[in-house]
């Protein structure tokens, strides 16, 4: 298993300008974009005491959650991830999924699961089992996305992010979504072995600190109540 490291700084609309601007010059868009961006749709995983979302309000330096996403609206390419971290250094697994088995997991169907030729989709329904893992909140954003070869370094721009609230109809493109609280754009850098000086010198933006944000956590904003 290969882990990266992550950062998270959270932007204004004038940082985002800015890192535009620089990231053009040293960096390359990637390549699956349109016009430089996507758009994502996600389904976040987690069970009735909530375990994903409070190991992260808590800092629990070890943890993990399991998401459905699909790009453009095109659920013609729908991937189950799994997304584990260990203080800063994240490792994300995928499977692919057909439209028809995603919309079986929304609709709490999962007995063709354990015969599913991915070891991922049999691990999704090991825990589904033992967890009680179920669909909890929708999460949309755009996405700028670049790419520097060197140190294999990925830099993402996450805008325009959006709940579902209590919906979990994922395929549903009329599903209701409303905007997060404060609106905030999130910078999100991740890199192997090594951060080269070029992109560590490019993301330095005055007054900004690594975070722990979290877009399912902030998509869940209107539980948190229950946790305060």
């Amino acid at each position: 298993m290969i882990s990266r490291h992550e950062w998270k700084h959270e932007i204004n609309l004038s940082d985002m300008l800015t890192l535009r601007q620089r990231l053009r010059v040293i960096a390359q868009p990637d390549e699956h974009t349109l016009d430089g961006k996507y758009d994502i749709r996600s389904l976040y995983f987690d069970n009735i005491e909530d375990k994903a979302l409070r190991e992260k309000l808590d800092g629990i330096n070890i943890r993990e959650k399991f998401r459905i996403r699909y790009y453009n609206g095109d659920t013609s390419y729908i991937h189950l991830e799994k997304k584990s971290k260990t203080g800063s250094l994240g490792h994300k697994e995928s499977a692919s999924l057909t439209k028809e088995e995603a919309q079986a997991i929304t609709d709490g169907y999962f007995e063709w699961m354990p015969q599913h030729q991915n070891k991922l989709v049999q691990e999704f329904y090991r825990k589904i089992n033992t967890q009680g893992l179920r669909p909890k909140t929708i999460v949309d954003y755009t996405r700028e996305p670049y790419t520097y070869s060197p140190g294999n370094v990925r830099i993402t721009i996450d805008s325009h992010i959006r709940t579902g609230l209590f919906h979990t109809d994922f395929l549903n493109p009329e599903c209701p979504t409303i905007p997060i609280k404060g609106s905030p754009i999130i910078l999100e850098v991740k890199w192997d072995a090594w951060l080269p000086d070029i992109i560590r010198d490019a993301i330095q933006l005055t007054n900004r600190h690594s975070s722990a944000f979290s877009k399912y956590a902030a998509c869940r904003i209107y539980d948190l109540t229950i946790y305060y």
